[in-house]
């Protein structure tokens, strides 16, 4: 389970993930909301609905850290949905006003994070026991992958590297705990080993922007390089 330590570093990476969210949500028109996202049964306002009720959900997940009283992030899958389901179908000016408020109280809530709280155990939605340096992972991976399914021209890689990786590391890490993984090597378009999957298999290569498209079921494969049949993945969270 990939960690990031909070530091300045750490929360101007949200932020600016953020600032680029925004950027690209200029001008976007009622018309445009109620489009098809990249994300299979969602429109573009389910996948901002998304995104303005995720930080606050993550927030709860800081007040559990901060209190030691568990808090969930969601009461379960199907509050989840319906709140989604809820907010998604708002006039385009209202979604981008809500992702930008909670944006900003969510970077405030993680900036005044008290010293002690950062190495509480919490446990996000997705079920693992991590501390809440998991959660910048969670929230950068989210608004960056988020900002692609939007398909308003930002794409993997445009992600800038740092970022980028991190969620690499982060898709990898559940890979290799995860069930039903076939055998295959990754390696990046230099060749460098990028992981490892049960033993033997084909080798997998590619830049580090399709090979997380590839892995974040973001994309078919079809721009990698693989010394046998590309291996089918069980879905990714």
């Amino acid at each position: 389970m990939k960690e990031i330590p909070p530091t300045p570093e750490s929360f101007g990476m949200i932020a600016a993930a953020t600032d680029r969210l925004l950027a690209g949500l200029a001008g976007l028109d009622d018309r445009h909301v109620g489009a098809p996202s990249r994300l299979p049964g969602w429109t573009r306002g389910h996948v901002l609905s998304h995104l303005a009720r995720q930080a606050p959900a993550l927030e709860r997940l800081l007040e559990w850290a901060r209190t030691g009283v568990p808090t969930p992030q969601y009461a379960g899958r199907a509050a989840r949905d319906a709140e989604i389901e809820a907010g998604a179908h708002r006039p385009a000016g209202a979604l981008v006003a809500d992702i930008r408020e909670t944006a900003d109280r969510f970077l405030r809530t993680v900036e005044e994070l008290p010293a002690p709280a950062w190495q509480a155990t919490v446990r996000p939605f997705t079920g693992e026991l991590c501390t809440p340096r998991r959660i910048l992972v969670i929230r950068i991976r989210e608004l960056e992958l988020h900002n692609v399914d939007l398909d308003l021209g930002y794409g993997i890689a445009d992600i800038p590297e740092a970022a980028r990786q991190i969620i690499l590391d982060d898709v990898l890490g559940y890979y290799a705990e995860a069930d039903g993984v076939p055998d295959f090597v990754l390696s990046d378009r230099e060749g460098a080993l990028l992981g490892r999957f049960g033993t033997g298999g084909p080798v997998v290569s590619g830049t580090t922007a399709d090979v997380l498209a590839w892995l974040a079921g973001r994309s078919a494969g079809r721009e990698l390089h693989s010394t046998a049949k590309l291996p089918v993945l069980p879905p990714w969270l």
